[in-house]
């Protein structure tokens, strides 16, 4: 499988680290829910062109280190991740359903962390090798 995703003109990479827990923190993910909802997310995944690197379904939350295609927000993927499976897994499980009288699994809100092959530090040298041979109205100065 390619690293990189090719498009017409363009050629990225774009990387996250998500995490997100259930409502109140209950450890409801166990057993057969553990292992349907591990299924339910790759499928939401494949259908949103989005490639699973790694992933962890805990007790209490999910870890998924993803790639994903630039047309993608990542806010609206989250939405569709936690969206999707709440309902399915609360329909399937109907000890869920009892659980989540509300109809929401997870707690709102979730963690997201760009990755990917260089750091901070190699952009800003990067960016300080090519200031110096630019011309001074060429460069943005963020102060």
């Amino acid at each position: 499988m390619n690293k990189y995703r090719y498009s017409g003109h363009t050629v990225t990479r774009l990387t996250v680290h998500l995490v997100w827990v259930t409502k109140y923190r209950y450890k409801v993910l166990s057993g057969d829910i553990q292992k349907r909802c591990r299924e339910l997310l790759i499928q939401i995944c494949d259908s949103e062109d989005v490639r699973i690197l790694n992933g962890v379904v805990s007790k209490d939350h999910i870890h998924m280190h993803i790639e994903y295609p630039p047309s993608l927000s990542l806010s609206n993927l989250v939405k569709r991740l936690k969206g999707r499976s709440s309902r399915l897994l609360q329909r399937e499980y109907t000890e869920l359903h009892k659980r989540y009288w509300g109809k929401h699994l997870w707690a709102i809100g979730y963690g997201g962390w760009s990755t990917g092959n260089i750091t901070d530090k190699v952009v800003e040298e990067y960016l300080k090798h090519h200031k110096t041979s630019a011309n001074d109205k060429d460069n943005f100065e963020l102060e």
